[in-house]
């Protein structure tokens, strides 16, 4: 028995069905990361740490056609972030809440595909302030390359958190290597 046309679903909404399929089925990384600096800190400032971490800014994940949707919650970022900066030990102590020190830092990841390898580079603007007076500003930038193919979340979490941990690392360098400026603003 043949369906009458007006029963048949068009072919638009075919491909409306087939679309919401493919975007509940796996098209979104959910990225989690867990960056760990690769030593202690030997050049200790002995004041606590506030940090404020800014929402992320992805440039191209989201808007480039053929390139997989990201979803890397700011809550994840703080909280690697965060116990980066206590497994480095550079401050006596951190936390999300007032202290000697704060550290504001801005984080944007940028995606792009280039001599067919996906190249994540990950830019870190960075200030330090103690109470309402700022102290110095720092901009870190630092790229991991990934797969050539980005079909598993596993292809962009990984290079997203090497790209992320050769970030940090580089900021708490030259945070580190200007020690003393911490140490003479007390206030």
């Amino acid at each position: 028995m043949a369906v009458p046309s007006a029963m048949r679903p068009s072919t638009s909404y075919k491909v409306f069905l087939l679309t919401l399929c493919l975007v509940f089925s796996g098209c979104v990384h959910r990225i989690h990361v867990t960056p760990l600096p690769p030593s202690v800190s030997s050049n200790t400032i002995p004041r606590s740490l506030q940090t404020v971490i800014s929402p992320i800014v992805m440039e191209g994940p989201d808007h480039r056609p053929g390139i997989t949707h990201l979803d890397w919650p700011h809550e994840d970022l703080t909280q690697g972030t965060i116990n980066y900066l206590r497994h480095r030990g550079t401050f006596a102590s951190i936390s999300l809440e007032s202290s000697d020190l704060v550290i504001h830092v801005a984080t944007k990841l940028m995606l792009r595909s280039r001599r067919g390898l996906y190249h994540y580079r990950i830019i870190l603007e960075a200030e330090m302030r103690e109470a309402s007076h700022p102290i110095k500003t720092y901009h870190v930038e630092q790229t991991a390359v990934g797969s050539a193919i980005r079909w598993v979340t596993v292809s962009d979490r990984r290079p997203i958190e090497i790209a992320l941990q050769l970030a940090l690392e580089d900021l708490l360098g030259k945070i580190e290597a200007d020690r003393s400026l911490y140490l003479n603003h007390r206030m």
